[in-house]
């Protein structure tokens, strides 16, 4: 879910950080980061709704989940 908010934006396909103009055209597969994961473990984020999954979620749906590890 690509917001034109401040912070980092990733491609949940390849997991690269990409330009904010990249993820303003592919809105579905990226997601805008602010600040940073302070929390520990693992933890799985839908590029399309924005919240949290799951990791069943996101073995099912890895081209739209982004993996945080902290």
């Amino acid at each position: 879910m690509a917001r034109t908010s401040s912070g980092r934006a990733r491609s949940a396909v390849t997991g690269q950080y990409v330009p904010k103009s990249t993820a303003a055209r592919n809105p579905r597969t990226t997601v805008v980061e602010s600040g940073s994961n302070n929390s520990s473990g693992t933890h799985h984020r839908s590029a399309i709704s924005g919240r949290f999954v799951a990791e069943s979620t996101a073995q099912r749906h890895p081209n739209t989940t982004v993996t945080e590890k902290g």
